[in-house]
């Protein structure tokens, strides 16, 4: 009795093992697959030297008077970045203009299809008096600097502290650049002075459809 009792548990015991390095092999072929998957965006942790009105590493200005900061350091700004050394600030003004940067993906982001990201965004007190809330919008670009669709838009930054936002959304075309841009509380009346501060965007994951 007490042998059948030991080739029964050890039977179930073998069973129990094939099951979880059945689940685990599962679980590694899709964080694999996923992985394989995700579009990285370049230099989303916005390393350089501190300086500003900078031409950003892996990313472009786009029109006029648009050149980004990094910080900190420049414009009173001194929050700590969330990674590396520096981060990105930009700027909307009282003249109805704002800042706004694209950068070319490693991959394209494909049409018709689910994504997923986080950002981490703050706003500075100081920033030279461009100190209003803003909020982070994010386009799919055909070309450097054209948009095409608008992909996320964060809520209004009011926090001085950092804050990991997430978001997802569904291409209607294939995009090989992204613009993140800078942009006002809607509605709003009038354009008025603000910052954003933008830090660890890193890329893309797929997922299920928005």
């Amino acid at each position: 009795m007490n042998r059948l009792y030991n080739i029964l548990m050890s039977s179930k015991s073998l069973s129990f093992f094939a099951l979880l390095v059945l689940v685990l092999g599962q679980l590694h072929a899709q964080r694999k697959h996923n992985e394989e998957e995700r579009i990285y965006v370049d230099n989303g942790s916005f390393e350089g030297i501190p300086h500003d009105a900078v031409n950003v590493d892996g990313w472009i200005s786009c029109g006029y008077n648009s050149t980004p900061d990094l910080l900190p350091g420049p414009w009173g700004v001194y929050q700590k970045p969330t990674d590396g050394n520096t981060f990105l600030g930009l700027i909307a003004r009282e003249d109805n203009t704002y800042e706004m940067i694209s950068s070319k993906l490693k991959k394209p982001l494909k049409k018709e299809h689910c994504y997923s990201f986080k950002v981490d965004l703050s706003r500075s007190p100081a920033y030279a008096g461009y100190s209003g809330a803003t909020c982070l919008r994010v386009w799919g670009a055909s070309s450097p600097c054209e948009k095409r669709q608008l992909l996320a838009t964060s809520p209004v930054i009011e926090h001085y502290e950092w804050k990991t936002y997430n978001f997802s959304f569904f291409t209607k075309h294939s995009y090989p650049y992204i613009i993140i841009e800078c942009y006002y509380k809607t509605p709003t009346l009038l354009p008025y002075r603000g910052n954003l501060l933008i830090d660890s965007f890193f890329y893309f994951d797929s997922c299920e459809r928005a």
